[in-house]
């Protein structure tokens, strides 16, 4: 469970938008959005006893359609492989060890992306299967290309439907779940709205089958998440309320309003956002390279700094020098990202380091002036750092 308040979400951190214009403005952007993402969870197309629910998958290809059809370019994050996979290899649950999972997806996907196919091959429409892992953001390359793959599949007005490639993803480089994935993609494809799917109809206060719980039609700034306790997923996926909450709140820091709504009111969500609950999102869009440097990269390393470096770049916005680092742990190489660790233990940055651990180890502690000539830039640069 996750205990939300206004105590623990800090707007500075990118957690959370600021307050700014009525509690309608996120509902109109959604409404409005010319290109969005559309996440769907595993228990909205899935069920235990038969698998893939063709039924319910081309109801929301019905929905997605239609707003497609309306002017806005739709990228479809699906759930559902691993789940798809359950029935047909007569597995009684979804499985808990790595390799049958990875079993599951593999006939899963296959059986999803056949699905989506038909049902969009209703309408005309092409599909391009996207399988990405979380190595594919967390490496420049990789993410430079998926973009492209993306960006090329709505110019020729193809279905993108994006999935974890849970084949091949082990536990150490899994996204965690399909919620944030969706919100990552919607900041690499530039969306103007996310719009997350599955079988609860929005954001509650508590869970509203234990007890009365109190309905969050807003989310405008940290005081509307004030008491909120948000648990963990379903026999079907690995979501939840707290992976939905996540992530509504790292697309809202990338600029991007978000809606959580149920799978049953597609049509109300992708229409008119009239359903669900609407997370405003910060004024001011994150640098592309920022929010890769601070949601997607991985960390190679680290580095411990004293009090005045952990003020220097937390609250002044400056480079990090050598004399404020106390410490190097990891092996990196300039251009790696790795995280700023306070004498308390927490990270309190992420930033791409201008030198090789080896180079940096001999670096701590010394002043600008008593490095040579080759080493006085600095260790990161504020225009490559981020709070965390």
């Amino acid at each position: 469970m996750v205990r939300v308040s206004s105590d623990t979400v800090q707007e500075d951190s990118g957690s959370l938008p600021v307050r700014a214009d009525g509690p309608s403005s996120a509902r109109r952007a959604i409404a409005t959005a010319r290109s969005i993402v559309v996440k769907i969870g595993s228990s909205a197309l899935t069920s235990l006893e038969g698998g893939l629910d063709t039924d319910r998958l081309d109801r929301l290809a019905d929905a997605v359609e239609a707003r497609m059809r309306a002017g806005s370019d739709v990228v479809v994050v699906s759930s559902g492989a691993i789940a798809a996979g359950v029935a047909p290899l007569g597995l009684s649950s979804r499985p808990k060890d790595l390799a049958t999972k990875q079993a599951a997806a593999s006939v899963g996907q296959l059986a999803l992306a056949h699905a989506w196919g038909t049902s969009f091959a209703r309408y005309g429409r092409v599909v391009g299967q996207v399988l990405l892992s979380a190595g594919d953001f967390a490496r420049r390359e990789h993410h430079r290309n998926a973009q492209r793959t993306l960006d090329r599949l709505r110019s020729l007005h193809a279905v993108a439907v994006v999935n974890e490639n849970d084949t091949i993803a082990t536990e150490e480089i899994r996204f965690g779940d399909n919620d944030r994935l969706a919100a990552l993609v919607a900041h690499l494809v530039g969306a103007d709205a996310l719009v997350l799917l599955s079988d609860v109809d929005g954001l509650y206060d508590g869970d509203p089958r234990k007890g009365s719980a109190n309905f969050v039609p807003e989310v405008r700034d940290s005081a509307d998440l004030d008491g909120v306790i948000a648990g963990s997923g379903g026999a079907l996926g690995t979501g939840g309320m707290a992976s939905k909450l996540s992530a509504a709140l790292l697309a809202a820091d990338a600029g991007v309003p978000v809606l959580l709504a149920a799978a049953s009111d597609a049509g109300a969500a992708l229409s008119g956002a009239t359903v669900g609950t609407a997370f405003a999102a910060r004024s001011a869009r994150v640098s592309a390279r920022k929010f890769w440097v601070r949601h997607a990269a991985d960390s190679r390393g680290a580095v411990l700094l004293d009090d005045g470096a952990v003020q220097a770049v937390t609250h002044s916005r400056r480079s990090l020098l050598a004399a404020g680092i106390v410490g190097v742990t990891g092996r990196f190489s300039g251009g790696d990202v790795i995280d700023l660790v306070a004498p308390d233990g927490r990270v309190v940055a992420r930033g791409v380091v201008e030198y090789d651990s080896s180079e940096l180890s001999a670096m701590v502690g010394r002043s600008t002036s008593q490095l040579p000539d080759g080493l006085r830039r600095p260790v990161i640069h504020a225009d490559d750092l981020v709070k965390v």
